[in-house]
């Protein structure tokens, strides 16, 4: 009975065994089958990725394809579209040069009409004024005539004195030709200077004999003249008149002159407001122009230095005004600068090395960066000159109004001038208001003060090519719309040159 027992004890554990080794075998091969299924998603979610990363390349190769081909399409438009635009400007040019060559025409035209008019009027009147003054003297000299006949002594002696007469005059004439040679080769005025205060001569005197009073009126405190025939920004017009006394106030305590560099495009004022400098702060005045002195070669070193010592002569100090001064004051390493030229540059530095109490230089350009930099290291005072705005266009169109049409502005005429001089036609002006002028100083944006002052004298010879001498508003509108044109016309011309030469370096 034990036996069967215990015989029965191991069959079940033999099965035991045998279920646990079968369920363990079993658990074995669920997880191969397991770890085999997920090597399988495995390889199958590379190779998908692989795919789609194969695909993503594929579109962006296409993407970049379209893209070139439509940057390539818009580049062939845009330079069709240049072409069509480079074709309208050039017919657009063509077109303002005639319509500038007919309004030239036509004012030439005006301007030759009128011409002959007066001509025959003054030939009219010089005729009947010379007939009368031949009658006149014709009767003298034939009563003179029967006088000399009649009584012989006083032929001869009438004789001899034209005779005489004729003699003094022509040693006369000759010896003071060969003194003032000799003067002027001691004393005289500079050769590159083309325009001066100073007296020629220590003892002559001439229209600026003022200067010295004005000075000393500023100096004592009285009222100063203003900037005459100028118009400026008036934070401009107040540093130039500072400028002005600081000038004066050096020169009456014996100090050192500052130099000055005056900047901007042309026909600022750069030039007046140096005389006016000089007016106001009591110098004498002096301009030259560096375009003159490429010209003199090896000499300009000499009439450099003879400028210098000539403004010694003056008592009352000179301002050197030197127009175009890049001319002949540019960057000494420049391949364009002559010997001669770097020569010149030379000697004007070293007569400026040290501060001064005879001459104020001040130079003007229209390209300051151009100045060697020992040049502007001579500068104390920098000043622009910008393009007038819309309030002083204003005032300038006012200013030469006056000048050219009212009179105010011209200068004095001699005593007796009336006698010799013919008397211009007096002008009529209608309807010309301030909202007129004043439109046309909105039209004019971006003229200088000499464009101004040409537009206005553009409008007087108008004026004159009239026979009623009327000056309305569709004339005066007219000549500043062509001026206008005119000017854009310049500008754009201007601007090709720049962009061709800009193209050739």
């Amino acid at each position: 009975m034990q036996d069967n027992h215990r015989k029965w004890g191991e069959e079940q554990r033999n099965v035991y065994q045998q279920q646990a080794q079968a369920k363990a075998q079993m658990m074995r091969y669920e997880d191969e089958l397991a770890r085999k299924r997920m090597q399988a998603d495995h390889e199958a979610q590379r190779h998908h990725n692989v795919d789609l990363v194969k695909m993503q390349e594929e579109s962006s190769i296409r993407k970049e394809q379209a893209r070139r081909a439509t940057e390539e399409q818009i580049q062939a438009q845009k330079r069709q579209t240049e072409k069509e635009r480079a074709e309208i400007e050039r017919e657009t040019i063509r077109v303002k040069a005639m319509s500038e060559a007919e309004a030239r025409a036509h004012e030439a035209k005006l301007t030759e009409d009128y011409n002959k008019r007066m001509l025959v009027e003054k030939i009219s009147g010089e005729k009947e004024k010379w007939l009368a003054a031949i009658n006149t003297t014709f009767s003298h000299i034939e009563g003179g005539f029967r006088t000399l006949l009649n009584d012989r002594s006083k032929l001869v002696m009438s004789v001899g004195g034209v005779t005489a007469l004729a003699a003094g005059v022509y040693t006369t004439r000759e010896g003071a030709r060969v003194t003032w040679g000799y003067i002027n080769r001691i004393l005289g005025q500079p050769s590159l200077i083309r325009e001066s205060s100073m007296s020629k001569f220590p003892w002559s005197r001439n229209k600026y004999s003022s200067f010295s009073t004005l000075a000393r009126a500023a100096e004592s405190g009285g009222s100063k003249p203003p900037l005459k025939g100028i118009v400026l920004h008036p934070s401009l017009q107040k540093r130039i008149e500072h400028l002005a006394r600081a000038t004066a106030n050096t020169k009456s305590h014996q100090a050192p002159f500052r130099n000055m560099l005056f900047y901007g495009p042309p026909g600022t004022g750069k030039t007046m407001v140096a005389r006016e400098i000089a007016r106001k702060s009591g110098l004498d005045y002096a301009m030259m122009t560096g375009g003159d002195v490429a010209p003199l070669g090896a000499e300009a070193v000499t009439k450099i230095h003879e400028i210098f010592d000539w403004a010694k002569n003056s008592k009352r100090g000179l301002l050197l005004f030197i127009d175009e001064a890049d001319a002949f004051l540019c960057e000494r390493n420049s391949t364009h600068m002559s010997e001669a030229q770097r020569s010149a540059l030379n000697a004007l530095l070293f007569r400026t090395g040290d501060q001064s109490r005879d001459v104020v230089l001040v130079l003007a350009t229209n390209r300051p960066g151009d100045l060697d930099s020992a040049v502007t290291d001579r500068i104390d005072e920098v000043i622009e000159f910008p393009l007038p705005q819309e309030d002083e266009r204003f005032k300038l169109l006012k200013l030469y109004l006056n000048k050219y049409f009212i009179g105010e502005g011209e200068s004095e005429e001699p005593k007796f001038g009336f006698l010799f001089k013919k008397q211009p036609q007096k002008i009529t002006i209608k309807d010309l208001s301030d909202d007129v002028i004043l439109k046309a100083a909105k039209k004019t944006e971006g003229f200088s003060g000499r464009e101004i002052a040409k537009l206005m004298a553009s409008v007087q010879a108008a004026v004159y090519g009239r026979p009623d001498c009327v000056l309305d508003v569709p004339l005066f509108d007219e000549i500043v719309d062509y001026k206008v044109k005119e000017h854009d016309q310049r500008a754009h011309l201007a601007g090709e040159g720049a962009d061709k030469l800009n193209y050739a370096f």
